[in-house]
């Protein structure tokens, strides 16, 4: 502060310095070699100790191993399982247990059903994402009666940690993330293929089990009951089945379930686009121009989100009801081929082939990132890319750069394959009440008396399949 002088004077301000004690040679320590490996160690364990879900959404493991070349046993000595690795079960069981607290619906089935059993006798092979959502169905399956046997239905989305967990409690899971596309098969095949055990229910997401075992085992089609399909991909392979006169069982469309569609499509995408977008790019969505291919009930969803964030978002629709939909709901309908110069992602969920060819991704900007919504991976031609002229460059798991010789590059998600599952998670409430209606389908036609259903593509009444609403979480 400022002193006046007798004399008149206004003396300069006296300044108080703060003097730390041992301030200069407690900053010049440097740690020793011991307090640096105790660092290490600390921070090591640490993370350990943190593991969650995302560590599966990293190629971080230090095996590079196939485990089709491992032996491994759960706790109880069983080794009929392929998995990355065993020792991750207890954080799979970690993961479960908090994917229960938001699973109310098929909760309340496994209380309310498991003294009846009605999947007694049950032998249900299944092929969906194995997450922890999903273990929480197949668990409910068990306990309900049913024995299972499951493979992935994508490379990608498998939880490795929750693979674990479920081979630690008995169940025969053959699934990693990251599968070659020979591994894919391999694992589908070793759960149909298997001495003294044949299924007789089908619980399918895209159709490659029922696929696979039309193609190699259609025997097995004797005593199987039921296929339950989740997929719009699936959907439509089963209905290509009955139209030629090949379908074999009775099958459940799940994915046109009021529940599925409603739900699940809709507020599950909603959520999980911007997620699996943030996760893989660290993209900001203000003002980016983007286009959707398809406004159904996933489109809804991401349209939904991205215009949330300020994104600018434009609409390919081929239905005139879901065109004009889009257009109600503030949205420029536009066909691909006049704003793919401009865009700065391109999102597809229409669950059809060869949406994103070639032609397009060759008159994209540089830096355009495309990515896939739907189940299948053939909406984006993939396989177009795969010339001499282009290079790929891994950025991080799950991202490309594909690179023209001109030196202009794309950014490609999961290889065209599912998005938010192969890159993200998606909101276990709403998986809840569509793995609710999965285990309602098999329950209906493994209890229905012969000649209920007949050998075509049916829809989960609308009665039953809204029986998992009423299921609602004690506040």
């Amino acid at each position: 502060m400022l002193k006046k002088k007798k004399d008149g004077e206004i003396s300069e301000p006296s300044v108080k310095k703060i003097q730390f004690a041992d301030q200069k040679q407690e900053f010049n320590k440097r740690p020793t070699k011991i307090s640096r490996r105790s660092l290490s160690r600390s921070i090591s364990q640490s993370s350990t100790d943190s593991y969650s879900s995302a560590a599966s959404y990293t190629d971080s493991s230090d095996d590079e191993t196939s485990p089709r070349d491992k032996q491994q046993k759960n706790s109880k000595g069983n080794a009929d399982f392929c998995i990355k690795n065993i020792k991750q079960a207890d954080f799979g069981r970690r993961e479960i247990e908090i994917a229960e607290q938001e699973m109310p619906a098929l909760m309340a089935l496994r209380k309310r059903a498991q003294g009846e059993k009605p999947l007694a006798g049950a032998k249900i092979v299944g092929c969906t994402h194995i997450t922890a959502q999903t273990a929480v169905l197949m668990e409910t399956l068990s306990a309900l009666g049913a024995q299972c046997r499951w493979a992935a239905c994508n490379i990608y989305s498998t939880q490795n940690e929750v693979a674990a967990a479920l081979a630690e409690g008995g169940f025969s899971v053959f699934a990693w993330k990251g599968e070659s596309e020979d591994d894919f098969w391999w694992c589908i095949d070793r759960c149909v293929n298997v001495e003294g055990w044949q299924p007789n229910m089908i619980l399918d997401d895209g159709g490659d089990l029922t696929h696979w075992i039309y193609k190699k085992y259609p025997n097995m089609f004797k005593k199987i009951k039921g296929i339950v399909e989740e997929s719009v991909t699936g959907v439509h392979r089963l209905y290509q089945l009955s139209k030629a006169g090949k379908l074999c069982v009775p099958a459940m469309n799940v994915n046109d379930s009021v529940t599925k569609q409603k739900f699940d499509n809709l507020y599950c995408c909603r959520e999980s686009i911007l997620d699996g977008l943030k996760r893989t790019t660290d993209v900001m969505f203000g003002g980016k121009q983007v286009v959707v291919c398809g406004y159904g009930e996933v489109g809804k969803g991401c349209c939904a989100a991205l215009k949330a964030m300020g994104s600018i978002v434009y609409v390919t629709e081929i239905d005139p009801i879901c065109a004009l939909q889009a257009c109600m709901d503030g949205f420029r309908l536009v066909k691909l081929n006049e704003v793919i110069r401009q865009v700065d992602i391109v999102i597809t969920c229409t669950g059809n082939k060869n949406v994103v060819v070639r032609e397009y991704m060759d008159r994209m900007k540089n830096g355009c990132i495309v990515c896939n919504m739907g189940h299948s991976n053939t909406e984006i031609d993939v396989a177009s890319l795969r010339t001499p002229e282009l290079t790929w460059e891994r950025v991080r798991s799950q991202v490309d750069h594909v690179i023209w010789p001109d030196g202009k590059r794309i950014v490609l998600l999961a290889e065209g394959r599912l998005l938010n599952l192969s890159c993200s998670t998606v909101p276990t409430f709403v998986l809840s009440i569509t793995a609710t209606t999965q285990a309602l389908a098999l329950i209906e036609l493994y209890n229905a008396p012969e000649g209920r259903y007949k050998q075509d593509v049916y829809l989960l009444p609308k009665k039953m399949a809204c029986m998992n609403t009423g299921a609602r979480r004690v506040q």
